[in-house]
């Protein structure tokens, strides 16, 4: 980093000659390129811009009109500052001089005692070209860093993380639509990322907030996006250049990936982990990322979704990518703001949805049902092999978390039946699971399902049983025995033989119907939890 005016008064050879700033006091600040001593009139045309003259006047005209014009050139060829050394031959500052440079707001510093020129230049000299050389390492650290991290294939997110890191300010990816891909913000996402659209946009028209370094994210004639740079501290390689490596290293990873939408997958996935996960610290902070990734949450019905597509064999493991990109094709067509990504604690085909509706729009049981014969065109298979389960409606992040949970575990008990379109079911007409949904967070809930099911989770931990999965297709199926061991994909035979293991574990009698409910809902309560 280039020291400053104000950091050279404070060197020694210059303290010592008891320097006095006349004019341009604010400037001061101004990075010095060079020092340049010079005594001609015509110093103007021999510099290039950032430089600080010294000087005695030797040479200086004597007429105020002359000395005007002086300060005139040298402000318009963009000089620092002017150091002058008073002397015999000028005792003072000329006041033309000083008026001019007043006008300009150029710094104009006189030396009340004589100071060596040549230790000043010196001194300076020594500190550009070191603090050059320390630039010259740090583009090398950093275009080693994003060299590295291309040849890994590392993925957009964790380039962009890095971007933020050496930069030590937020750092946002965004597409074409200004909406966020991913983003470094160090846990201030309500800050940095509230409002993004239309701060963006502002940005990019250059009449937004100052201090934002764009650069965009392109290779071959193709422009993927910008990557951005929110305002922060200098860099010893320079933040555009920085924020350039970035976008070289985002660039190759974007050529590199077979899927066209790839960064919107990935954008999806973080998004919708984070909610299941509950990995965030403040639900403000959630919303600013759920909304600058262009999905509305503010003034919206938000709505959980379970979808699974069942293959022609019919084991329910169709690709979980083909109906993610359906689904939300599907949604999208509707006009409805969709995420989509893989359940990160249920493996196969289970995609969860996060549908955003306007709260004029109503989105019923034959909504669905077309969305699900649109994913069923999309992915080339009978209507009745997609299957659509919906949580209850929410106004805020907290309540599409319950609904998302209400559906993935809906979804687990759905029953094609003899249906020929698609299967859509809704937890309103699930009672129990929404009740256990809105109190799986209480206490007491979680030691009800403990004290029920720990004989048979003990069992299944130290036998690699399947007691839990048995009692819960029997909840699911309560009276019928056959559905339920058809369920369990066990011989009628061997599911009875558990079932009675279960209630001699239990001390419980499976036909009773306080004591079914009673596990029926420690069993949701453990899944919805888990």
């Amino acid at each position: 980093m280039l020291p400053s005016l104000r950091e050279i008064l404070r060197l020694d050879d210059v303290a010592r000659a008891l320097p006095e700033v006349l004019t341009g006091e604010d400037a001061l600040d101004r990075p010095v390129r060079w020092v340049h001593v010079s005594e001609t009139a015509d110093v103007a045309r021999l510099v290039s811009g950032g430089e600080l003259l010294l000087s005695t006047g030797v040479g200086w005209p004597t007429g105020d009109a002359a000395l005007r014009a002086l300060g005139a050139q040298l402000a318009r060829v963009g000089v620092t500052g002017l150091i002058l050394e008073l002397g015999v031959r000028m005792p003072e500052a000329p006041p033309a001089l000083v008026g001019e440079f007043a006008a300009q707001g150029l710094p104009l510093v006189v030396l009340h005692r004589e100071a060596r020129f040549i230790a000043i230049t010196e001194a300076v000299h020594s500190r550009i070209i070191a603090d050059q050389m320390v630039a010259l390492r740090a583009r090398d650290e950093i275009h080693a860093l994003f060299t590295e991290l291309s040849l890994r294939g590392s993925p957009a997110d964790f380039i962009v993380s890095q971007a933020g890191h050496a930069l030590a300010s937020a750092v946002v990816l965004e597409d074409l639509n200004h909406h966020v891909v991913a983003a470094e913000t160090f846990g201030s996402a309500e800050d940095a990322l509230d409002g993004w659209e239309q701060r963006s946009r502002s940005a990019h028209r250059g009449d937004g907030d100052a201090g934002w370094l764009i650069t965009p994210v392109e290779a071959r004639g193709i422009r993927w996006g910008h990557l951005i740079a929110l305002p922060g501290e200098p860099h010893p390689a320079g933040r555009s250049n920085v924020l350039e490596q970035a976008a070289v290293a985002l660039a190759l990873s974007r050529l590199a990936d077979r899927d066209d939408d790839e960064w919107t997958w990935q954008s999806h996935d973080r998004l919708l982990r984070a909610l299941l996960g509950r990995r965030f610290a403040s639900e403000s902070g959630l919303v600013a990322r759920f909304e600058s990734a262009g999905f509305a949450v503010s003034g919206r019905t938000l709505t959980g979704v379970a979808v699974s597509v069942r293959s022609a064999g019919g084991d329910g493991t169709g690709n979980a990518a083909a109906v993610r990109g359906a689904a939300v094709a599907a949604a999208g067509e509707a006009g409805v703001d969709a995420l989509a990504a893989q359940h990160p604690a249920r493996p196969g085909s289970l995609v969860v949805l996060a549908l955003s509706v306007r709260r004029d729009r109503a989105v019923t049981d034959a909504s669905f049902a077309a969305l699900g014969r649109a994913i069923a065109r999309e992915l080339r298979v009978a209507e009745n092999s997609v299957t659509l389960a919906v949580g209850s409606d929410a106004a805020s992040i907290p309540g599409l978390l319950a609904s998302i949970e209400e559906a993935t575990e809906l979804l687990g008990r759905a029953d094609a039946g003899s249906s020929r379109t698609a299967i859509v079911q809704r937890v309103e007409r699930r009672p129990l699971l929404r009740l256990v949904t809105a109190l799986a967070g209480d206490p007491r809930m979680q030691e009800h399902s403990e004290q029920m099911l720990r004989p048979l989770i003990e069992y299944d931990l130290a036998h690699d049983g399947d007691l839990l999965d048995v009692l819960r297709a029997y909840a699911t199926h309560p009276g019928n025995r056959t559905r339920a061991a058809a369920a369990s994909h066990l011989s009628r035979s061997v599911f009875y033989q558990r079932l009675a293991l279960i209630e001699d574990l239990l001390g419980a009698d499976l036909d009773d119907g306080e004591t079914l409910s009673a596990l029926h809902a420690a069993l949701l309560a453990r899944r919805v939890t888990s």
